[in-house]
């Protein structure tokens, strides 16, 4: 989550965005066709024969390949590439990429964005022997980012593709360490402190962090991601489930920095008061009514109505000492501590209940299909049968598996053999 310095001139970072996933063939993802959409280009699948044509697609203002020194040259292109992936990746399980998709910062323009997102990704992927594909968006929503998808599998010397992993005292040890669950964190800080260390660069004043609220102990309730769809309702004034959550937390974490305020000038005001000469309640309700602007009669009556509010609070709390307000009002604060964290531990749990019910209705949709797809009779794959081991060079074989022999059958030649052999060589006793 992005810290927000809120100052005159001074325009807000693009909220702070990193989503990190994977590719895979088994649940029906294609590296072809994934590159394409992302790139807006036309490009086809040399593995299953498909093409994917997105060149009505717009908003792609920057897209260009990376690659590590040993890798070969005709990687370059995008088709080239992709389909060579899902060449050597024989399984029909196989990762076939990782993207990483990040929000860009709206204070930094176009060229310097691109340079950013390029030594980012040059730096973190590239040079850690990764193929990447850099495609950046804009529509100009103010909604900048890009998506960056790496190759999965390591090239070797010579140009080849490496293995994954390798077998070591009959375990599986990987060759690199990109799948390490440590990774994902040390990306989104990396990413944190090249935003960062480029507004340093530019002496501009805003910073963002990649830790959630509670990691860097920020009192407030993080709002959900909109995603495209919503996104694009709300700006045509259509209400969404997602936009009304993100308004609800706008509103608590809005009463949560009011509240605090107002705790804050208490205690504030409270500690400049001299312990000889002690106020009363009545110079309390005062001392809050004067820290207002009280210069309109819409003010004034306000400011009225804020005392009641304040005298009825100290009565009913039975308040009648500095000492016992000071306590009221710290254990306000820790109320609110407590309310806050519930609010927080329920979005979570509201969040996670919906991604459930949301699973449990493509279930429910989706199981006379999955039905009949597990009585589908199996088919030949012949895309793998005629593609090429990458590590062989060899086309794969068809495992053959001989007909079962009847009993009836089995029996009749032992007979047949027996008859021929003589009697010490049969395999039946003598008569």
């Amino acid at each position: 989550m992005p810290i927000k310095i809120h100052l005159k001139g001074v325009l807000p970072i693009a909220i702070y965005h990193c989503s990190i996933k994977v590719f895979s063939r088994g649940k029906g993802a294609s590296a072809v066709a994934k590159a394409a959409y992302r790139a807006a280009e036309n490009i086809h699948n040399e593995y299953n024969g498909i093409t994917s044509d997105y060149t009505h697609k717009t908003g792609v203002v920057h897209k260009e390949i990376l690659l590590p020194d040993h890798a070969p040259a005709e990687y370059k292109n995008r088709a080239v590439l992709w389909n060579a992936v899902e060449k050597c990746e024989r399984y029909k399980t196989a990762q076939l990429a990782r993207e990483i998709e990040i929000s860009l910062p709206k204070e930094l323009s176009h060229e310097q964005n691109i340079t950013l997102a390029r030594e980012y990704v040059q730096k973190n992927f590239v040079d850690k022997g990764m193929c990447a594909d850099l495609c950046i968006h804009d529509k100009g929503d103010g909604n900048p980012h890009f998506h960056l998808m790496l190759t999965m599998r390591p090239i070797e010397k010579d140009g080849a593709w490496g293995q994954k992993s390798r077998s070591e005292n009959g375990k599986k040890i990987p060759t690199v360490d990109w799948n390490e669950q440590t990774k994902a964190e040390e990306w989104r800080s990396a990413w944190a402190d090249s935003v960062n260390a480029t507004f340093e660069k530019l002496s501009i004043t805003e910073r963002i962090d990649h830790r959630s609220y509670e990691r860097q102990g920020v009192d407030k309730i993080p709002t959900i991601h909109m995603g495209v769809a919503a996104s694009q309702m709300e700006k045509k004034g259509i209400r969404t489930d997602k936009g009304n959550r993100n308004r609800e937390i706008n509103d608590l974490n809005k009463e949560i920095r009011q509240t605090k305020a107002r705790i804050r000038k208490l205690k504030d005001w409270l500690y400049t008061q001299p312990i000889e000469k002690l106020p009363s309640m009545l110079d309390i309700a005062g001392g809050v009514a004067n820290a207002k602007n009280t210069e309109s009669r819409w003010q004034k009556i306000r400011s009225l109505q804020t005392q009641a509010q304040v005298l009825i609070f100290l009565q009913e709390n039975d308040i009648d000492s500095v000492e016992g307000f000071t306590k009221a009002v710290v254990q306000i604060h820790e109320q609110l501590k407590i309310v806050s964290d519930d609010i927080k531990s329920t979005e979570r749990r509201l969040d996670t209940l919906a991604t459930h019910l949301a699973h449990n209705d493509n279930r429910k949709t989706h199981k006379a299909v999955y039905q009949k797809y597990k009585d589908l009779t199996p088919k030949k794959d012949t895309a793998a049968l005629n593609s090429l081991n990458p590590f062989t060079k060899k086309k794969a074989q068809p495992i053959m598996t001989p007909p079962l022999k009847s009993k009836k059958r089995t029996e009749k030649n032992t007979l047949m053999l027996s008859n021929n052999m003589n009697p010490q060589e049969s395999i039946l006793p003598p008569l």
